[in-house]
């Protein structure tokens, strides 16, 4: 029995402008990714979805919201949808990281999986506490459709998961803002049906900062 999975990231905020990395810090949609999830929710109108999760932060929260409007679902929201905490580069952009923090940098660039940014998440942790939440909601409706909002870091844990790519290798692919995203689960493996559908975002759209 197939579960079937629409992973969205939230719209633009002004950090993401600014490429400051967020993190779990709480920033909220601007004005910009307000309008981009109002886009996606219209996009994402005819499909059906048992339910709707989101991460707790504003920025996901808000756009869960909107795809939520006349659904008649409440956005059910979980902590642990959260993008990776980044300990001491939360708040700065990576080239302050390169600047103030070099050896933290050269972890960062690298993408070692132990490295947790002092006071942060390692991304063996963030990726244990996403698989484990993604894994829960797939059992909890098994052979249902379902949609989550989360955060590119999330967005890059699941793509990994279903394309069998390693932690440490650089993200080859984007994770734009409000672009819609499905994943399915046939019982056994995870595997990826479509990435990256926000052609009904044009001129609204660009990758930027976790």
């Amino acid at each position: 029995m197939t579960t079937r999975i629409c992973l969205i990231r939230h719209g633009e905020t002004d950090w993401n402008v600014t490429r400051q990395i967020q993190g779990q810090t709480d920033i909220p949609l601007n004005e910009k990714g307000r309008s981009q999830a109002l886009a996606m929710a219209l996009k994402a109108a005819p499909y059906r979805f048992s339910a709707i999760y989101s991460s707790d932060l504003c920025r996901a929260l808000e756009t869960a919201k909107l795809l939520a409007k006349g659904r008649g679902l409440e956005v059910g929201t979980l902590p642990s949808l959260r993008e990776r905490h980044y300990g001491l580069f939360q708040g700065i952009t990576a080239d302050e990281g390169s600047k103030n923090h070099p050896e933290a940098y050269a972890h960062y660039k690298t993408r070692n999986p132990d490295y947790d940014f002092e006071t942060g998440e390692s991304m063996v942790q963030f990726t244990g506490r996403v698989s484990e939440t993604i894994d829960a909601l797939t059992r909890q409706h098994r052979g249902q459709n379902f949609s989550v909002v989360s955060h590119a870091g999330v967005l890059d844990i699941i793509y990994r998961k279903a394309t069998g790519r390693p932690l440490h290798t650089p993200r080859d692919f984007a994770v734009p803002n409000c672009a819609l995203n499905w994943f399915c689960f046939d019982g056994q493996n995870w595997h990826l049906e479509a990435w990256d559908d926000h052609h009904y975002l044009a001129g609204m759209l660009m990758e930027s900062a976790e």
